[in-house]
């Protein structure tokens, strides 16, 4: 049987971001590689090959000309990021942007009037497709909690965030009206990208509280500066529906008029006690069936990388034509457009009222 060709994408820059896809290639290389990466500054350039193998060009037009990419992954500053998605598209490349793909509403306008009738644009928005938020979302495609009503988040923040909530909910493009609040309390923080800090002593951390009214359905976003990184701060979600709710890794639902039952997320985990089958998630199950699998045991991922790795895959496949768009352009803009809303009523004080935006009309 003929083995399928790993997914081939490229990426322009050489940050902690361009780092993290090669080493997912270079964790999963029979499914993806990366064919080349673009570098400004020759010394990084060099120091990329010698680390990770991969060749480095100085310009775009350098990399399209010289190997072939399904798709091309731009890890480039905010502000630079419409130029550049642009340019790739104007040479007729497809574009995995990373989040946001533009820094404000104005750049999400001018960039969605430059490349979003392309449909050659996908944004990298994972956390819909971490393993036990995917689940989450079987469920309630599923109707398991009846009629979806409220999304409770305290875990990640802005487009993130709202990422989930939308899908949650399923209020699409529907505008909201945001209102914001911050306050601030004393917290130690431990622990940051750059590891452990050796710190003990408390410092002001602002936690930002927002409601996103979409005309019924609402959305309450909850979170704390480094909350990602702050093992002192745990991660929390509730959804809540007209038969029953979601809470963290437990669904509570209504079976008949006399019957509410507790469900787990279940995780099956590959080398724990005598377990020799590595260390891996193999999957999470409710009630006995599996609703998600992963798609590359024994490759040891951390559950986030595991999302970034499954919206990878489903890339290619959009790139050969074998699958769905992964996350449109469109919905990058509009999760972005209601991350701004909350940091413009946090700064303002006052109700933002979003409005609809070309993105989200039908094509």
């Amino acid at each position: 049987m003929a083995t399928e060709a790993p997914g081939t994408f490229a990426l322009i820059g050489t940050g902690w971001r361009s780092e993290f896809f090669l080493r997912l290639a270079r964790q999963a290389p029979t499914r993806l590689r990366v064919s080349g990466v673009v570098s400004r500054s020759a010394e990084r350039g060099a120091r990329i090959t010698e680390a990770w193998g991969v060749p480095v060009f100085r310009s775009t037009e350098e990399l399209l000309g010289a190997v072939d990419s399904e798709f091309v992954i731009p890890c480039v500053p905010w502000d630079a990021s419409p130029g550049v998605i642009t340019e790739l598209v104007r040479a007729g490349a497809r574009v995995l942007a990373e989040t946001p793909p533009a820094p404000d509403l104005a750049g999400l306008r001018e960039l969605w009037a430059a490349v979003g009738g392309s449909g050659a644009v996908q944004v990298a928005e994972q956390y819909t497709r971490m393993p036990a938020h995917a689940v989450r979302g079987t469920l309630v495609d599923r109707g398991s909690i009846g009629e979806v009503g409220s999304v409770q988040i305290s875990s990640t923040h802005l487009y993130h965030a709202v990422a989930l909530i939308r899908r949650l909910l399923g209020v699409g493009f529907t505008p909201a009206t945001v209102r914001a609040r911050s306050f601030t309390a004393p917290l130690v923080d431990p622990l940051n990208r750059d590891g452990w800090t050796g710190d003990a002593a408390a410092k002001p951390a602002a936690t930002t509280l927002a409601t996103l009214d979409f005309g019924g359905p609402m959305g309450l976003y909850d979170f704390t500066d480094n909350q990602w990184w702050n093992p002192l701060r745990a991660r929390r979600l509730t959804v809540r529906g007209s038969h029953g709710e979601i809470v963290d890794d437990t669904v509570t639902r209504l079976l008949d008029a006399r019957s509410v039952v507790d469900s787990p997320l279940v995780r099956r985990r590959a080398g724990v006690d005598l377990n020799l089958e590595g260390v891996d998630l193999d999957h999470i199950s409710v009630d006995g069936e599996v609703l998600w699998r992963n798609r590359l045991v024994g490759s040891r991922l951390s559950e986030d990388d595991l999302a970034v790795t499954d919206l990878l895959l489903d890339t290619v496949a959009w790139s050969r034509g074998e699958g769905p768009a992964p996350y449109p352009l469109a919905e990058g803009c509009q999760d972005h457009q209601l991350s701004l809303a909350i940091e413009e009523s946090l700064r303002t004080g006052a109700a933002v009222i979003t409005t609809r935006e070309p993105w989200a009309e039908p094509a």
